[in-house]
């Protein structure tokens, strides 16, 4: 078998592997957020969030990496589920900002250890899963960088 013939192998695609990774852990979470009736891309925002306090809907595009297509219907499920608030900007009437309510709020507590319980059974110590996640934000950043149209 040609070297070009072993790449195409699925088990030797970096893309395929990073998929596969990022569909398990996203696996993993399901238990922990179906208590709460959250979603991995809905915990994503209350994450943001937790750590900004509010932004608009572009902004947390930028940080979340998704378009507003995805985020507005994302948005409008956790605003009746009252997590989030979201309402035109004063200053700009084209810009929607989004807020957390103290429903989305109390979350806090109750999710911020989910992480570490998450990875501590894959990563074993604080020291591999500070290596790997350099790793993945050094592979993210050389991705976006081959992929950014100037």
């Amino acid at each position: 078998m040609s070297e070009n013939e072993e790449m195409i192998k699925l088990e030797n695609l970096l893309c395929f592997t990073i998929y596969a990774s990022s569909r398990e852990i996203t696996r993993l979470y399901r238990p922990v957020l179906d208590k709460f009736g959250l979603t991995y891309p809905q915990y994503l925002v209350l994450v943001v969030l937790w750590e900004v306090g509010h932004c608009t809907v572009t902004e947390l595009g930028e940080k979340l990496l998704l378009d507003s297509g995805t985020l507005t219907p994302l948005l409008k499920r956790m605003q009746e589920a009252d997590l989030v608030l979201r309402k035109r900007s004063l200053e700009d009437e084209r810009k929607v900002e989004v807020s957390l309510t103290a429903k989305g709020e109390s979350l806090k507590p109750q999710l911020q250890r989910a992480p570490e319980t998450i990875f501590a059974d894959i990563c074993k110590t604080e020291a591999n899963y500070v290596e790997m996640l350099g790793q993945l934000k050094e592979l993210l950043a050389d991705v976006r960088e081959a992929t950014r149209v100037d």
